[in-house]
């Protein structure tokens, strides 16, 4: 095989635009990230045409919701992205950095527990683009899910949400019918009617999923119970699995944001270069993760954490 033209230097710089090289070619793969894990249409359409203009006329969806780009020649890359832009989209999604938030589609999924999509969007405006010259130690991804039947896999990731609704009995209000929707709905069993014919909700079974949510005609189990977050920190998946460790409660939904910037604060304080943030976890404690998560002084130290990176921003 003849040798490359291209430079190992610019090989590498535009792998940090979101282009990896296609094995045994001079072509490259373009990522195109989304916001919140939706393209709209016209993104869609402006995506195909970009990969029959510059590419091989093939687009690859990748495991972070990006659309990939394959084919795309080194000299076509700048024209590329120019091409994308022009419909507010951008080329990304590599490096030692936040990548591309995921989210599964509680937004309309009849067992999601909130706006997935939304939560999603929200994190990428204020971390994806808004801590893009961030440098961190190693990748940092990020999943939201809507439920506990957990299809983005949350507790994968190195900041996972997950959405639940914990069931708020009134024992009064159980009338013992002779078929109880709770009790039918439950998909782990754990609400049962007992001998005397009341409902009983077993805690250590239950999952919070919120499927029993609203299945009471008497109310029994609230119509509108409050969604809580389970947080998981930690997770990788690949040559080296760690589950995600859950936080040690469930958490509000004005917490997240807060929790995520101090998550990614301590990773960048206490992380070895190329350390993912699980493996921190494991050398540090989570003890210690724990503290000074459910603390403000992370925040307070957040100017040091991140030095000059947030000031040469754009």
């Amino acid at each position: 095989m003849a040798k490359s033209k291209i430079k190992p230097a610019d090989i590498a710089r535009v792998k940090g635009m979101g282009f990896l090289l296609n094995r045994g070619t001079e072509l490259f793969s373009g990522r195109v990230v989304p916001a919140g894990g939706i393209f709209t249409a016209e993104q869609l359409d402006t995506i195909a045409k970009c990969a029959q203009k510059f590419g091989s006329g093939k687009v690859a969806f990748t495991s972070r919701l990006a659309a990939e780009i394959v084919g795309i020649p080194y000299d076509k890359i700048d024209e590329a992205v120019a091409f994308v832009e022009e419909c507010g989209l951008s080329f990304g999604g590599t490096g030692a950095k936040i990548r591309p938030v995921t989210a599964c589609k509680g937004t309309t999924c009849v067992y999601g527990n909130f706006d997935t999509q939304a939560m999603a969007k929200e994190i990428h405006d204020r971390y994806y683009l808004g801590w893009a010259n961030v440098k961190l130690p190693h990748k940092f991804k990020i999943a939201v899910g809507g439920c506990p039947n957990s299809c983005m896999k949350p507790s994968l990731n190195d900041f996972g949400i997950e959405a639940h609704r914990i069931p708020q009995y009134d024992k009064e209000k159980c009338r013992g019918c002779a078929t109880c929707f709770v009790e039918t709905a439950c998909p782990m069993k754990a609400a049962a009617l007992n001998e005397a014919r009341k409902l009983e909700i077993n805690e250590t079974i239950c999952t919070a999923c919120g499927v029993c949510t609203g299945k009471c005609p008497f109310q029994a189990v609230a119509h509108h119970n409050d969604v809580k977050y389970q947080i998981f920190v930690g997770g990788t998946w690949g040559k080296k699995t760690r589950n995600g460790t859950p936080l040690s409660r469930l958490v509000e939904a004005d917490e997240i944001y807060p929790l995520l910037e101090k998550t990614m604060l301590w990773f960048k304080k206490y992380a070895y270069q190329k350390e993912r943030l699980g493996a921190a976890i494991d050398r540090i404690g989570v003890e210690k993760l724990e503290e000074e998560l459910f603390s403000d002084t992370l925040l307070q130290e957040k100017d040091k954490i991140l030095s000059a990176e947030m000031k040469e921003r754009p």
